[in-house]
């Protein structure tokens, strides 16, 4: 169990992991960090080199739960669905089976169909508070567009999109969030909820397909059109979640932490909102300055040499994007946030080589629309000098502040 010392120092890490990236770009070698209990990979070209031997870096345990959990909960959990292998974490065969629903149903021409539907929403969401003069933009805007999107996606019906949202924040708090024993049992109960009500859906999708994710899916994993086993529904549900979650956990991170590098330089808000053309580029700097995902877990196969380290099998390294984003190396001005910064794409924000993020398309448009309808509509937006500044969430897997408070 993890102790609230160790808790902590962890949390603290996660607020502002920046400055032991930098030791650990600086240091010969891998550097060994206890809280992580792992071997952090900081360099860009470190990253880039595990994320291409997929033979000798597995995935199988790219998400380890931050938190043990109390037997009440886990008593809970076996009432849903899971746990079992999706695109995240499993390899080769496994991995592309996995991963070919979801290159054809995030291609561009599926993702573009999606953006009029995307622009829709975020205009309905600021309609809603534009009259008001300020607002905490985390809860009204970041934390709801993304859920509604993916929820079109997906094939859910829109009523039931508040409910699939909660239920993923919940799985994320039960796993990540040092929670007291009674709240874990609660998380349990609402993460359960959700496995049950895409079941709903992977059932319903068998006997009446439609032209949505949820449907692909189970024409992949599960061919033919025979009533689904249990363990067929097992491995749908698993694989709908995790769409699910990542979906919008890190589009929400991505919306909220780009706007408040925004609000905290006002001379580079000033030059978006006068200049629409910044907008791409602002984007992809803010997707590099600040990465939603910082880092993901791999796995050694066997034993192996990574940046002069010696690694025996099965050691576990934390590949830090967050760290390979701000390598100086790569980057001139690593740490600075530029949105004029030329030639940014080719960060690793949203991962490289086999695992690159197949949602990465949606979540740059989502970004898109709503820095131009941001600067549109709000052109005088701030930050609100009576609050307290931001703080980050405690989290590596969606970096973005708590709470956004601005006014206009």
């Amino acid at each position: 169990m993890t102790s609230y010392d160790d808790q902590a120092r962890r949390d603290e890490l996660y607020r502002d992991p920046y400055p032991l990236y930098d030791r650990a770009r600086r240091a010969e070698g891998l550097t060994y960090v206890p809280e992580f209990d792992a071997w952090l990979v900081a360099r860009d070209r470190d990253v880039r080199e595990v994320l291409l031997r997929t033979e000798d870096f597995s995935s199988a345990n790219s998400l380890l739960p931050d938190v043990t959990l109390s037997e009440a909960a886990l008593a809970v959990l076996p009432r849903g669905f899971g746990p079992r292998p999706t695109v995240v974490s499993s390899d080769g065969a496994a991995h592309r089976r996995h991963r070919a629903p979801l290159n054809r149903g995030l291609s561009t021409g599926r993702v573009a169909a999606l953006v009029p539907y995307a622009r829709s929403c975020a205009q309905e969401l600021v309609d809603g508070f534009a009259a008001d003069g300020s607002a905490e933009l985390v809860e009204a805007y970041a934390r709801r567009l993304p859920g509604m999107v993916v929820g079109r996606l997906i094939g859910l019906d829109p009523a039931d999109v508040p409910a699939a949202v909660h239920g993923g924040y919940r799985a994320e708090e039960l796993l990540f969030r040092p929670l007291p024993p009674e709240e874990q049992v609660a998380a349990a109960e609402d993460v359960v909820a959700l496995q049950h009500l895409l079941d709903g859906y992977v059932r319903d999708r068998r006997a009446r397909p439609r032209d949505d994710m949820c449907s692909a899916m189970v024409a992949a994993l599960a061919p033919g059109d025979a009533e689904l086993t249990l363990e067929q529904r097992h491995e749908l549900v698993t694989s709908l979640q995790n769409l699910l979650i990542a979906g919008f956990l890190t589009t929400s991170a991505l919306i909220g932490t780009t706007l408040l590098h925004l609000l905290r330089d006002r001379r580079q808000w000033r030059m978006l909102r006068d200049d629409p053309s910044l907008v791409p580029a602002a984007v992809e700097e803010a997707a590099r300055h600040d990465t939603a995902i910082q880092a993901f877990r791999r796995t050694t196969t066997g034993p192996v040499t990574l940046a002069g380290t010696k690694l025996p099998a099965r050691a576990t390294v934390l590949v830090a994007f967050g760290a390979a984003n701000r390598d100086e190396e790569r980057y001139e001005r690593a740490d600075e946030f530029d949105i004029t910064r030329p030639g940014n794409r080719h960060h690793l924000a949203f991962g490289h080589g086999p695992h690159g993020c197949p949602g990465s398309r949606l979540a740059r448009e989502q970004l898109r629309l709503t820095l131009e309808l941001f600067t549109r509509r709000l052109p005088e937006l701030r930050l609100d000098e009576d609050r307290p500044s931001p703080r980050m969430r405690p989290t590596l897997i969606h970096r973005s502040p708590q709470d956004l408070y601005v006014t206009w």
